[in-house]
């Protein structure tokens, strides 16, 4: 709670993620700043003085980060040339650094034979040939961030259930991992309480599924049918998330997925 009372809380880039985090962070007492490229035409809903024009490719916004705060960096951390530079100017003001990456970061073939496939934790080769994944590194090793291998993000006005309705994804053997965006959230601001700088933590619900088996119980218990079944032979991942639960204990609030459908639809 001193963290809380003591630093304002910058939230970088406000998409569908950092929107919820700007609610959720409010909610529990944070002093918390939206930031935006343009954020009179885009963050019309967030008091003015919670707003900051932010732009990684512009240097001169970058002043506009408070003195001190705490930041999550909810985009990708790309182009590295970029993220480098607005690093360097993290030595004084930023206390703690939370950056949302991806579990596309691990090197995982989407066409392994083995199935059900492995479980991969925060031991796994990532690849580091892809841009964003170099941009997370380096902030990992530079400026201690802490690293969280985000799930795929579902909640209001984001619905799997619509992504099956309209043909997005269709019953297949892949697996896939989810997280709400509440809960994503709560893990954010978890990870600047309690992460340990340099750290990296996978983030879903903990409970694998397989498209064909989300399909299976959407037309079951709401009727709803793929608009077609999807030819796709990659068998997806399945993300531990042990060491998030033994050192972080989070309290996942949405953790039942079929609830949540029923509640999104």
């Amino acid at each position: 709670m001193l963290r809380q009372a003591t630093s304002p809380l910058v939230v970088l880039g406000s998409g569908y993620t950092g929107r919820v985090l700007h609610r959720t962070g409010a909610s529990q007492g944070w002093t918390v700043h939206a930031t935006s490229r343009n954020p009179l035409t885009n963050l019309t809903d967030i008091p003015s003085e919670q707003r900051l024009r932010f732009d990684l490719e512009q240097p001169s916004t970058w002043l506009n980060i408070p003195v001190g705060a705490d930041l999550i960096w909810c985009f990708p951390a790309t182009p590295l040339v970029q993220v480098q530079a607005f690093a360097r100017t993290l030595d004084a003001p930023a206390r703690r650094l939370v950056v949302l990456g991806s579990t596309s970061a691990y090197e995982v073939s989407d066409h392994s034979t083995d199935y059900p496939p492995p479980w991969i934790d925060e031991s796994a080769p990532i690849d580091l040939t892809k841009p964003r994944v170099q941009g997370e590194e380096f902030l990992r090793s530079n400026c201690g961030a802490i690293i969280l291998r985000v799930a795929g993000i579902y909640g209001p006005g984001r619905n799997p259930i619509d992504w099956i309705r309209t043909g997005r994804v269709g019953p297949s053997r892949k697996y896939v991992n989810l997280i709400h965006a509440e809960d994503l959230a709560t893990i954010c601001l978890l990870a600047l309480d309690k992460g340990k700088p340099g750290e990296v933590y996978n983030v879903s619900d903990g409970t694998p599924r397989t498209w064909e088996d989300i399909c299976h119980t959407a037309q079951t218990r709401w009727g709803i049918v793929a608009s077609g079944r999807q030819k796709d032979d990659a068998i997806g991942k399945r993300l531990s998330t042990d060491k998030l639960v033994h050192t972080l204990h989070p309290r996942l609030q949405h953790s039942d997925l079929y609830a949540n459908l029923q509640s999104l639809i």
